[in-house]
């Protein structure tokens, strides 16, 4: 017996079955750039490894990371303008969400336990229904974004009873790449027919008559609505295109007549990106029956999401002895607590620190700089649009021999037919992390947009150090930042 004070240890180095050394964390904080690439190309994704070596940043390590600053182990800063992908709203290692999980672990708390009831998902699907509109009261906490999609899905076929068969989604969505969300996503990301949930349909982004078409053709035998769901993203954040108020207001009022579940996806979006609490709260009054969130919800350290449902709704479909278990209480990590409670912090501080008043904040140097940029650089910048810390730029140009580039695309790139402007705009993240220190994404859906999309801890500053960067980058011109992105692409391939 050891006292629960006096963990066991081992100085022995472990070992599999047939004797080999196993890799210990220690390990990990040893191995070179090299050896993690072999361990990719043998044990993860051998194809990652070509398509990340193509930028700079799939060629170094990070040694530590803090705010909107990423540190590589050779000694480089690096200005993160992706916050995350959406789940950096916090930036890195914020000091309150780590603090709050070392008290976590430093109490000992219980983990999981899905029998007991936890007092930090209480506490959160308080929090939640205290800061959504409505009544938006009820929550369920899964693990990532596309598992919300799917729950909010499956609480809409169980609202009514199995008697609808279809569900509508825009052309251009993105959902998720799970079986069910990715039979939900439109975008071009579906480069492969999976198979899907049944009676799935899609209509014109933002386009209310495509939807009432859409509706009006989903009736059963005897003429009645066939739709349980709409799934709409008010903000597209893989496009950057938004919805407009008439056409939320316009589907909210569909929907309601028809008695079909209308979900807004939020899980980007959500928690200030745009420049309010949650893109559709913009507009007063507007209530969806389900909204679901998840990337920046856990502050950046927790992998969880939520999907938050009208009280009507969500008790007609669980609020049962019989069907409680169906959702409510019945995965395997349904309570865990150091989740909960790291994302009870983190939206504590978005509401404390007032984080769409910093994405606005952020707008206000970013968008005019952006604009500014596109009108000095027209030959290269078709387009500008976003919201808040959130904007997409639209690159255009570069020389016609790139139509012969794909002996050196990465991957599937060669069949894309957005290969130009992808391959343009590789040449642009390139040049951004290897000649400026600024590290930023461009997305794989619709027209494939460069994103600058910092954390919402970045100051005023920091956009204009990206700005300068980015400005300093396209003065280049595009053939020399081909030029110098198909060379680089060669030396690592070289390498390799």
């Amino acid at each position: 017996m050891t006292s629960d004070a006096t963990p066991l240890t081992s100085c022995a180095t472990p070992v599999a079955a047939d004797g080999k050394p196993l890799l210990t964390v220690d390990d990990c904080e040893q191995l070179s750039t090299s050896q993690v690439h072999e361990l990719y190309r043998s044990h993860v994704n051998k194809s990652q490894v070509s398509l990340m070596t193509s930028f700079g940043f799939g060629r170094e390590l990070v040694d530590h990371a803090e705010g909107s600053w990423i540190h590589t182990r050779d000694g480089r800063r690096i200005l993160d303008f992706t916050g995350g992908v959406g789940v950096l709203n916090h930036g890195h290692n914020h000091p309150r969400i780590l603090a709050a999980r070392r008290r976590f672990q430093e109490q000992r708390r219980m983990e999981v336990h899905k029998t007991y009831f936890s007092p930090y998902v209480a506490a959160l699907g308080h929090n939640l229904a205290r800061l959504l509109p409505g009544d938006l009261n009820l929550s369920f906490f899964p693990n990532s974004g596309a598992e919300a999609v799917e729950g909010a899905v499956k609480l809409a076929y169980k609202y009514h009873g199995g008697r609808r068969q279809q569900i509508l989604h825009a052309d251009i969505s993105f959902h998720g790449k799970l079986l069910g969300s990715g039979s939900l996503t439109g975008s071009a990301q579906n480069a492969f027919a999976f198979p899907g949930i049944p009676g799935v349909s899609a209509f014109r982004y933002g386009d209310l008559d495509s939807v009432r078409e859409a509706v009006a053709g989903a009736r059963d035998a005897k003429g009645r609505c066939d739709v349980y769901a709409i799934l709409i993203e008010p903000f597209s954040a893989s496009t950057m295109t938004e919805c407009s108020e008439e056409f939320l207001r316009g589907l909210r009022e569909l929907c309601t007549e028809e008695k079909i579940v209308l979900i807004f996806d939020e899980i980007y979006t959500g928690w200030g990106k745009t420049g309010s609490l949650f893109h559709f709260m913009r507009y007063p009054g507007l209530v969806p029956d389900v909204v679901t969130t998840s990337k920046s919800f856990g502050g950046g350290k927790s992998s969880i999401s939520a999907f938050v449902a009208r009280e009507p709704v969500f008790r007609k479909a669980y609020d049962s002895l019989g069907d409680a278990m169906l959702q409510s209480t019945s995965t395997t990590y349904y309570g865990f607590g150091e989740e909960t409670a790291t994302a009870l912090e983190a939206v504590n501080v978005a509401v404390e620190d007032d984080y769409p008043a910093r994405a606005r904040a952020i707008e206000r140097v970013l968008a005019p700089g952006l604009d500014r940029l596109r009108k000095q650089y027209p030959d290269i910048i078709a387009d500008v649009r976003g919201a808040g810390a959130l904007y997409g730029i639209f690159l255009d140009g570069g020389p016609r021999i790139l139509d012969l580039a794909a002996k050196i695309a990465p991957g599937g790139l060669a069949r894309d037919p957005l290969l130009r402007t992808k391959v343009i705009t590789c040449a642009v993240v390139n040049a951004m992390y290897h000649d400026h220190d600024v590290y930023m994404y461009y997305t794989l859906n619709g027209r494939s947009p460069l994103v600058a999309a910092p954390s919402l801890v970045a100051g005023p500053d920091e956009v204009e150090i990206f700005l300068d960067a980015f400005d300093r980058t396209l003065a280049k011109g595009m053939n020399r930042l081909l030029t110098a992105f198909f060379k680089d692409k060669a030396v690592s391939r070289w390498a390799a």
